[in-house]
């Protein structure tokens, strides 16, 4: 059934989230095994007021930074299933809530990927606005900074993301309500459709005449408005439905 709504559809538009990269070995966050399931302190680093507040926060932040799993990960058949998909030309954008570049890494076109959450491949000053290379950063926490400053103007850094308190950029969520509201088919792929308002795009598309397919481990809210649910693991039951297409 959905293998047919993908081989029909004109436009796909897929919402990734943190569960298409645990197979890449990097946890997600409320699963689980999730990040903050285990350590709920952690969520202290990615909330802006705490973090721009308490040193201490942002030391530990760097370190993190500096030891993240993302660094050695590896696109898995999940990631490698949605560059497939864009090669037959039905897929219209991929959004995504994750922030570790694995879909560009896999060979997804970057013009295709909206990365509502920012990057962690780059560093952000929060006074001046330079843009850093991440890993230029982190050379100076391996050389003894614990919470190195901008360069350019000793303003606090952090990695260009979204964190909590933070308004999302709105070129960048505009276009992907646009992916939303122009697609005929729309898959939340490793969801859990909690955070608004990247979750909130499941009903642009609805409500736009869109299909809701939803890929996912557990159940999420927007649960009751999908036309299809699918529990299995995201790096089988993806490269087996886009194979279908092919």
């Amino acid at each position: 059934m959905i293998g047919e709504w993908l081989r029909n559809a004109g436009a796909v538009t897929v919402l990734t989230g943190a569960g298409i990269s645990t197979e890449s070995g990097i946890p997600d966050f409320r699963g689980p095994q999730g990040v903050w399931t285990k350590d709920p302190q952690a969520a202290a680093m990615s909330t802006i007021d705490v973090y721009l507040a308490d040193p201490a926060v942002r030391r530990r932040a760097w370190r993190s930074r500096r030891d993240h799993p993302a660094w050695g990960a590896e696109p898995n058949a999940g990631h490698r299933a949605l560059v497939d998909l864009e090669r037959t030309g039905r897929l219209r954008a991929i959004v995504t809530q994750n922030i570790d570049g694995l879909h560009q890494k896999a060979g997804s076109d970057p013009d295709l990927v909206i990365e509502v959450h920012g990057t962690m491949l780059e560093a952000e000053c929060l006074g001046c606005g330079r843009r850093t290379p991440m890993p230029e950063v982190l050379a100076r926490v391996d050389q003894g900074e614990e919470d190195p400053p901008c360069a350019e103007c000793g303003g606090i850094q952090k990695s260009a993301t979204i964190s909590f308190g933070q308004a999302l950029k709105p070129d960048v969520f505009a276009a992907a309500e646009r992916a939303a509201r122009g697609c005929d088919l729309f898959l939340a792929v490793g969801s859990s459709l909690g955070v608004q308002p990247a979750a909130g795009l499941c009903m642009e598309a609805v409500e736009s005449g869109a299909r809701l397919v939803i890929i996912n481990a557990q159940e999420t809210p927007y649960d009751r408005l999908a036309d299809a649910i699918v529990r299995e693991p995201i790096g089988t039951v993806l490269p087996t439905l886009v194979s279908d297409t092919c």
